[in-house]
C-alpha cells in the first residue's frame, strides 16, 4: 500500500516548497515592495496613456465651403483705458466687416490688472458710437464742421465725426463743446492712461483674406484708408504693452501648436506703440474636430 501511495505522490504536478525555502528575510521584503511599486507605476502610466487622447496633426489643403471662421481672443492692454481702445476686423480690400456674429467684451482694469467693473459687450459691426446722453436741444450744433448745414450732432462722437470729415483738429478742450461736457468727456481723458483694458470673446469672420487688430483711438475710413484718431493725445503717448492670454482660430483645443501665442507678453519701449505679427493659417485635424492653426513671425 505504501508503495502505491509513493508512486501516486510522484504524479503530483504541484509539489510543496521545501521548508528551507519558506524562510522570510528583510531583503526579500524589500525586493517585494520595490517590485509592487514598479508594477503599480507601470500600470498607472499605461492607464493614463490609454485615457489621454493622442493628438495627431495632418496638414492638407482645405477645399470645404465653410463660409466663415471663428476667432477666439483674450488680450489685456495694461496702460490704455477701454474708452480709447478699439477692435477692428477688415477684409482684403480694407473695408470693415459690418455683418459679423461676435461676442466681444471689454472689462476695465486698474494698473495692477484688477477688474474695476463687470465686462460690457461692445459693438464692432458698425461705426463706433458711444452710448451718450442726448443733447438737450432737438438738433445739436456741429460747430461749423458739418458738410451738410442741416446735419445734427447730438453726441460728442457725432461732433468728432464731423470734425474728422472736415479734417479739422478736434478742440484741445472738449469742455467747450456742450455734448462732450454732458458726457463727461474730460473724465475719460483723465483716466486714459490710468486704467487698463481686457478685450476678450470670439467673432465669426468671412473666410477670405483679411485682418483684425486692437489699436488705440477711434477707427474710421477716409479716402479708402483705415486710420485711428488718437486725438487729443499724440500717438507716442500710448503705451501698448500687452499680454495675449489666448489667440486661436476655430474650435479651441489644448495644444501648443494651436495656440502658440498663449500667455505671451509684449513690452512697448518708449515712443513705440506698434506691434506686427504675421499670421499664417493652416488646418489642424484632431479626431473628428476641425480647427485652425497659425504660425507667428515676430
Amino acid at each position: 500500500m505504501s508503495e502505491i501511495i509513493e508512486k501516486l505522490r510522484r504524479l503530483d504536478a504541484y509539489p510543496k516548497t521545501p521548508e528551507d525555502f519558506n524562510i522570510k528575510t528583510f531583503g526579500g521584503a524589500a525586493i517585494t515592495i520595490v517590485s509592487v511599486v514598479i508594477m503599480a507605476m507601470l500600470f498607472w502610466i499605461e492607464l493614463m496613456n490609454y485615457l489621454t487622447p493622442n493628438i495627431t496633426e495632418e496638414l492638407f489643403v482645405d477645399t470645404s465651403r465653410s463660409p466663415n471662421i471663428k476667432i477666439n481672443l483674450d488680450i489685456v492692454v495694461s496702460r490704455v483705458s477701454c474708452d480709447f481702445l478699439a477692435l477692428d476686423a477688415m477684409d482684403s480690400s480694407g473695408e470693415q466687416h459690418l455683418q459679423l456674429d461676435h461676442y466681444i467684451y471689454k472689462r476695465r482694469l486698474d494698473l495692477d490688472g484688477i477688474p474695476l467693473e463687470d465686462a460690457v459687450k461692445v459693438d464692432i459691426t458698425s461705426k463706433d458710437k458711444e452710448v451718450a446722453v442726448s443733447n438737450k436741444t432737438e438738433c445739436g450744433s456741429c460747430y461749423g464742421a458739418a458738410l451738410d448745414p442741416n446735419r445734427c450732432c447730438n453726441t460728442c462722437e457725432e461732433v468728432r465725426e464731423a470734425y474728422r470729415e472736415r479734417q479739422w483738429a478736434f478742440p484741445p478742450n472738449p469742455e467747450n463743446i456742450s455734448q462732450c461736457r454732458d458726457e463727461h468727456f474730460n473724465e475719460k481723458l483723465e483716466t486714459a492712461f490710468k486704467q487698463g483694458c481686457q478685450i476678450y470673446g470670439s467673432l465669426l469672420v468671412n473666410r477670405v483674406s483679411g485682418s483684425f487688430h486692437v489699436a488705440p483711438g477711434k477707427s474710421f475710413t477716409i479716402n479708402h484708408v483705415h486710420v485711428h484718431d488718437v486725438q487729443p493725445f499724440p500717438s507716442t503717448a500710448f503705451n501698448t504693452s500687452h499680454k495675449i492670454r489666448n489667440l486661436s482660430f476655430g474650435t479651441m483645443i489644448d495644444s501648443e501648436s494651436h495656440n502658440p501665442l498663449r500667455n505671451t507678453y509684449a513690452i512697448a519701449t518708449e515712443g513705440k506703440f506698434r506691434f506686427l505679427k504675421s499670421l499664417v493659417l493652416n488646418i489642424l485635424l484632431r479626431n473628428f474636430i476641425k480647427t485652425n492653426r497659425y504660425s507667428v513671425l515676430l
